[in-house]
């Protein structure tokens, strides 16, 4: 969408510099997987071919940001780059004061521990893994709030990401809005395949929970990202630029959480922003606490500056059309070749649907664990598991949490693979289908307290 389908387009960027990556055998492979407990998490980058495991903080970043690194003012209190980085905030986000954190958990953090009461009840269009550990570690109760059609990994409503208006009212009705801290509104979706919010559901939720006095906290990790579907998808905003589109989204919210090492285009760095000036003033003295001076939060100053280049960067149409669109070309390889998928094709990542590759598996025996270990073996693709181990276990009951999707997602880092990567990783998920009959699962060894699946380990069934 956005483009004449019948014309090639190309990214609108040049090569300056390359990185070498490693090829190895798939006995090399195997001996990894083994060491690494069947966790792509604990493989070393070295053994790693085509890296897919995230998009955060693996961006290749431009010339000008290159440049603006060397005009870091790393004074402790007072640089430069943070009224740069502050002001930029404003211009493309709106939002009225700014908190900056190394990075998106340490914003989840300092919000959790200022509006999260023990006993509160925090609604949220899917829960994503570190923000709802920081709402439970705070004594709250996260509640999914999202549309249906985002737990069915076929259906192709366009608006996957949305909040159930009916199941947040119901919500109220049954808790009461004082127990109710903030909704946490994500733009895109992460765990339901990268699905974005329309402008319409924002509009409507912020209409909801002004009249019950809850505000709306919103995890701008991808909100450009988000912004670009609304361009293409939604009626009235196809002649509207991404930059102006927005701010508009976010001006339904009354803050956000953000890590920089996603749409702004940077390695490291985060920030909370707040248009409450009583939160905004408990939050720049708790960030000193845990973070850093209110002017640093734990960046250095060549990382604001960076940070701030990248948000110029990153709301420009040409990128976010091709940004979006090598995710698209990757998922549509895998669609033409009847490979199972989450649909329509998110923002940042093509997810695969491993219980439609593993029907055999049960989730207890960990299908999309299975599925991306089977990748790297195959090829040195690294993925992430999107399933029952990142979904972690009740903190009350201590069992599992058994999500609907059991997904592995191939993440594209921005401006940082060709078209023929692309092609590569199709190549040998569609080979990992072709042989998904031999595939017998996983069982969990080791299993850290808190978020195991970034250091769970496995062996084969």
């Amino acid at each position: 969408m956005g483009r004449d389908s019948k014309r090639s387009w190309a990214e609108p960027w040049k090569v300056k510099v390359v990185e070498p990556i490693k090829m190895t055998t798939i006995e090399e492979r195997r001996r990894a997987l083994k060491e690494a407990g069947y966790n792509t998490f604990l493989l070393r980058s070295e053994d790693v071919y085509i890296d897919l495991l995230t998009d955060s903080g693996t961006n290749a970043m431009s010339d000008w940001q290159w440049a603006g690194m060397m005009m870091g003012d790393e004074a402790y209190a007072g640089s430069r780059n943070f009224y740069n980085l502050e002001s930029t905030i404003r211009e493309y986000y709106g939002f009225r004061h700014i908190v900056p954190t190394h990075q998106g958990r340490g914003a989840e953090h300092l919000l959790s521990q200022i509006m999260i009461k023990p006993g509160d009840v925090v609604p949220g269009n899917m829960y994503f893994t570190t923000t709802r550990l920081h709402q439970e570690l705070a004594g709250a109760t996260f509640v999914d709030v999202i549309v249906d059609e985002a737990h069915n990994p076929a259906d192709e409503s366009l608006f996957k990401g949305n909040v159930d208006l009916n199941k947040m009212e119901d919500l109220i009705a049954k808790v009461g809005a004082k127990k109710i801290p903030y909704v946490c509104l994500a733009a895109t979706v992460n765990m339901a395949g990268g699905q974005p919010v329309s402008m319409a559901n924002a509009r409507a939720l912020r209409d909801l929970t002004a009249k019950h006095g809850i505000k709306i906290m919103m995890d701008a990790t991808r909100a450009v990202e988000n912004a670009y579907f609304i361009q293409q998808r939604e009626a009235g905003y196809a002649n509207k630029s991404v930059r102006e589109i927005l701010k508009e989204f976010c001006s339904y919210t009354d803050g956000c959480t953000m890590s920089g090492k996603k749409d702004p285009l940077v390695n490291i760095g985060g920030w909370l922003a707040i248009n409450d000036e009583t939160i905004f003033e408990e939050a720049r003295n708790l960030v000193v606490v845990y973070e850093g001076l209110h002017t640093y939060g734990g960046m250095a100053g060549r990382d604001m500056e960076a940070m701030a280049r990248g948000i110029v960067e990153s709301v420009q149409d040409d990128h976010m059309r091709a940004r979006v669109g090598q995710v698209e070309y990757l998922g549509n390889k895998l669609i033409d070749a009847d490979v199972p998928i989450v649909r329509p094709i998110g923002g940042h990542a093509v997810y695969l649907d491993a219980r439609a590759f593993y029907p055999q598996l049960t989730q207890d025996q960990f299908p999309a664990q299975t599925l991306a270990a089977a990748l790297y073996e195959d090829s040195g693709v690294r993925a992430m598991e999107r399933g029952i181990v990142s979904a972690g276990r009740d903190p009350k009951t201590g069992k599992h949490h058994y999500p609907k999707l059991e997904l592995v997602r191939l993440t594209i880092p921005r401006r940082v693979y060709t078209q023929a990567h692309m092609d590569v990783t199709a190549e040998s998920v569609i080979e990992v289908y072709e042989n998904r009959k031999k595939a017998t699962g996983l069982k969990m060894i080791y299993e850290p307290k808190y978020l195991r699946f970034f250091q769970a380990r496995f062996e084969v069934l």
